[in-house]
């Protein structure tokens, strides 16, 4: 376990210092004249933007696919289109953390503003109740704490900012945003609300279409484990029951404890939990080196949880990414169901 509590630093000061941002903004139309300018930050809601009222604004998009959203940073010029926007859309509930300096600066400054976490109901993170995270607990408990691992404890029961793993949240958010953009120079609200109104039937299908691709899955085999706490919004809406996670935090900040990763090892061979659900915007190395401590059959599947996908992946819209994800945990928990959980 002192092994991978120390891959797993390694890892984290890895992907620390791959995490900036480019000159260019990750997805432009390009300035048209007399058409509003909106800027997005992640480019899975800057998709979603895109599908549903490109033809009526300019979107760009801040950060790019595989970008990890909780520690991007802008470049320069990507603050710059910020502040310049007609219209900025964040997703909030301190999911862009690398950007909250510069989102705040932009919206202090007189940027109009929509964030999808003000429209959509929201959940709290989980509360992770063992001896290491008692609510009564003072400052003395976490004395010698990495600041990652300071984080991990520092989220719970902090509202979940992952909202977009539930596509009916997404609706219920660009029914709101309809409203926003219907109000920008140069918009028809009446055609704004209908692009909305086609959007958010996409996503009702999608809902249908995910549930069916799920419906094979028994009750007893919907327990699933993940990389961090993503998957709070898809095992709400799809009754799933998320397990535990490698880095129990909201944030990929965080950092996981000696304590909690042990947890975790009990709980994969006590339960017989089949795979370890890893992230294609992090490193899979911690979760591998888990599994191993583990023994037997335990296997790693990447999904898109936090950024698009490269084009051809599947995943390179919203909607292609959640059914690629649906039916990546249908097949990994699936076949074990098939092997009778050996």
């Amino acid at each position: 376990m002192r092994k991978i509590l120390t891959l797993a630093s390694s890892v984290a000061l890895a992907l620390a210092a791959s995490a900036c941002g480019g000159d260019e903004p990750a997805d432009s139309a390009g300035d048209v004249a007399g058409v509003p300018k909106v800027v997005v930050t992640t480019n899975i809601l800057g998709d979603v933007v895109v599908a549903t009222f490109g033809d009526l604004i300019d979107v760009e998009v801040i950060m790019p696919a595989g970008a990890d959203p909780h520690e991007f940073a802008a470049s320069a010029k990507q603050a710059t289109a910020m502040e310049g926007a007609d219209l900025l859309i964040v997703n909030g509930a301190g999911f862009e953390a690398g950007l909250d300096g510069v989102i705040d600066s932009v919206i202090d400054g007189g940027t109009p503003s929509f964030s999808f976490a003000d429209h959509v109901e929201l959940l709290e993170g989980e509360d992770h109740d063992d001896e290491d995270h008692d609510e009564d607990h003072d400052d003395e408990d976490h004395e010698g704490e990495t600041e990652a691992e300071h984080a991990a404890h520092a989220d719970h029961g902090a509202d979940d900012p992952h909202l977009w793993t539930d596509p009916l949240r997404i609706a219920d958010a660009v029914t709101a945003l309809s409203s926003v953009i219907g109000e920008l120079p140069g918009v028809d609200p009446a055609v704004a609300a209908n692009r909305a109104a086609a959007y958010v039937a996409q996503l009702t299908d999608l809902v249908a279409e995910v549930k069916e691709l799920l419906a094979p899955i028994p009750p007893d085999d919907r327990v699933i484990v993940t990389n961090h706490e993503v998957f709070g919004y898809f095992a709400d809406r799809f009754d799933f029951v998320v397990a535990g996670a490698v880095v129990p935090s909201l944030t990929t900040n965080a950092e996981s404890s000696a304590k909690a990763l042990e947890d975790l090892a009990d709980l994969l061979r006590t339960q017989s939990v089949p795979v370890i659900f890893a992230e294609t915007t992090q490193s899979t190395q911690l979760a591998e080196a888990l599994a191993a401590e583990v023994g037997g059959d335990v296997t790693i599947v990447e999904l898109f949880t936090e950024s698009l996908g490269d084009a051809g992946s599947g995943a390179d819209t919203y909607l292609g990414l959640m059914r690629t994800d649906a039916q990546l945990i249908a097949d990994a928990l699936l076949a074990d169901a098939v092997s009778g959980g050996s």
